[in-house]
């Protein structure tokens, strides 16, 4: 038993995803993946993988490639009012001497707007605010405003001049830069840790958009656009190197009005939120056209992205409409991992997916799962995630499941007291066997977890009192244990956690499972 628990825990790798497989073959002897995850980076949540040959030498590259981002989201930000682009924004009709940055994502803009046929837009924000605002007010826009903004949207709001790279703001128009600019932003921050000394690759993951780069294969799982909770099996799990991943879809941002869910991701001709596709996936050499791109296949139809991308060699894609139709390139299967061993594998153990039910005497209610709502407190600027570990436990209060383990060197894990004391034995990590999860952009620090009611061998547990867990350490810093309670009975449940100085809150639901779960 103690050997398949070491499996199993092996297989618990990392939030965002319920299953994960090794690269394609071991490191360069001599060298290391050193992992890095921060909070409230460019909006979102930064994943860092650097395979260097000592701890100093990728120190320097993730120093490189904060500097990089942050030197990039300066430029280029909407969000920040002392950023380039807004106080470019605040000139109009005068020619501005722009960074080199700046003017070749406004001509980026300007190559995707006539290529995308108007599906991606710097000036959609128009049509963005407007939704935002029927939000609040509770009522769908009528089709005079929005046939205004479409209007809007179809004007010329800059002008380029490439021999004095001048960049003229023409008109009013509230503008963004969301499409593919965090694509950008990955791409030359991964060029200056490559350019480091001592790294032999780089993994960076900004948000669900990723690049990786250098001597490494990176095991990329893409999200279920129709999981409610980050450790749900993915759709479907690839092989990357020296290429890019994007994924966006309308899953996790978007306006509640009346009841229903409207995308965030708005088709700039006709004003209305796209809803026929709900995730798009783009493979690309390129990060900026892989982001473009993903964008761009939730605005047209399967159809137009297809020819789309027909003219674009290296790149593919998987489309997943609202039907539940798929659409992939040609391509596509050739990136696809082997699919598990169902007969031995520890990732379908680890997350309780079994070929059928499995007979446990006394067995009741296992339509039922738990759902937790987990927020990080943010910190100022970039911060480090601290360690967490969320798992649940018996009346007798040994371990049962562990639910998510989150950490980065094992020499600090011990700092996650609780949990290593009912798991040191077992516990068996190796850094190269990590994954990475594409999907579509999330808040920064909120995190989505499920029990599905299983123990680590991937039984049903029987009906009892379970104690879910939750334990936050900071290397060198705090130390949080949150606890509730739960009877696993059948009857619907509801608990909140106060918060602490780590965690601002917890929302547990014991109900029963959702379909398709």
């Amino acid at each position: 038993m103690k050997g398949l628990n070491g499996l199993i825990l092996a297989a618990l790798l990392m939030i965002g995803t319920s299953e994960s497989r090794p690269p394609s073959g071991p490191p360069e002897k001599g060298t290391r993946m050193f992992i890095s995850h921060y909070e409230n980076v460019l909006g979102t949540s930064l994943e860092l993988k650097i395979l260097a040959t000592t701890q100093k030498d990728a120190s320097t590259a993730e120093s490189a490639a904060l500097n990089e981002i942050a030197r990039l989201g300066k430029i280029l930000s909407g969000y920040d009012s002392s950023s380039e682009f807004r106080r470019w924004l605040s000139t109009s009709d005068q020619p501005v001497k722009v960074s080199p940055e700046l003017f070749e994502v406004l001509h980026l803009f300007d190559q995707w707007r006539i290529r995308s046929d108007g599906a991606l837009d710097a000036s959609a924000e128009v049509i963005t605010k407007v939704w935002k605002q029927a939000a609040v007010r509770q009522q769908i826009p009528g089709q005079e405003q929005l046939t205004a903004a479409v209007a809007e949207v179809r004007q010329s709001h800059w002008k380029l001049d490439s021999v004095t790279r001048t960049a003229t703001h023409l008109g009013q128009a509230p503008l963004m830069l969301n499409s593919f600019a965090k694509s950008y932003i990955i791409k030359h921050a991964t060029d200056v840790a490559m350019a480091a000394a001592g790294v032999h690759a780089v993994v960076m993951n900004i948000g669900g958009d990723l690049m990786v780069a250098g001597d490494w294969k990176e095991t990329v799982q893409i999200s279920d656009p129709k999981a409610d909770a980050e450790n749900d099996a993915p759709i479907d799990r690839l092989l990357i190197r020296d290429k890019a991943v994007a994924t966006s879809g309308n899953y996790r941002r978007g306006e509640l009005i009346g009841g229903h869910w409207y995308s965030h991701i708005v088709d700039p001709r006709t004003g209305i939120p796209a809803d026929a596709v709900i995730s798009a996936t783009v493979v690309a050499p390129s990060a900026t056209d892989a982001g473009a791109l993903a964008t761009a296949f939730n605005v047209l139809s399967p159809a137009e992205s297809i020819r789309l991308a027909a003219g674009m060699p290296g790149v593919d894609y998987l489309i997943i409409t609202r039907t539940g139709e798929k659409y992939s390139s040609p391509g596509w299967h050739a990136l696809q991992t082997a699919p598990a061993n169902r007969e031995n594998s520890k990732d379908l153990i680890a997350t309780g997916r079994t070929n059928g039910p499995t007979p446990v005497e006394g067995l009741k209610y296992d339509d039922f799962e738990v759902m937790m709502n987990l927020e990080i407190n943010l910190q100022e600027g970039f911060a480090k995630r601290p360690y967490v570990a969320v798992w649940v436990e018996n009346e007798d209060h040994a371990a049962v499941r562990t639910i998510a383990i989150w950490h980065e060197r094992d020499r600090y894990l011990p700092e996650l007291k609780s949990w290593y004391l009912k798991y040191r034995g077992l516990y068996n990590t190796d850094k190269s066997a990590l994954s990475s999860v594409s999907s579509a952009t999330r808040s920064p620090g909120k995190y989505t977890l499920k029990w599905d009611g299983k123990d680590d061998q991937g039984n049903m547990v029987k009906p009892g009192t379970y104690t879910i867990k939750i334990e936050v350490s900071r290397e060198h810093g705090t130390y949080q244990l949150m606890r509730q309670v739960l009877a696993w009975n059948g009857t619907p449940q509801h608990f909140d956690i106060p918060g602490n100085i780590e965690i601002s809150h917890v929302s547990l639901d014991y109900r029963k499972k959702t379909v398709g779960n």
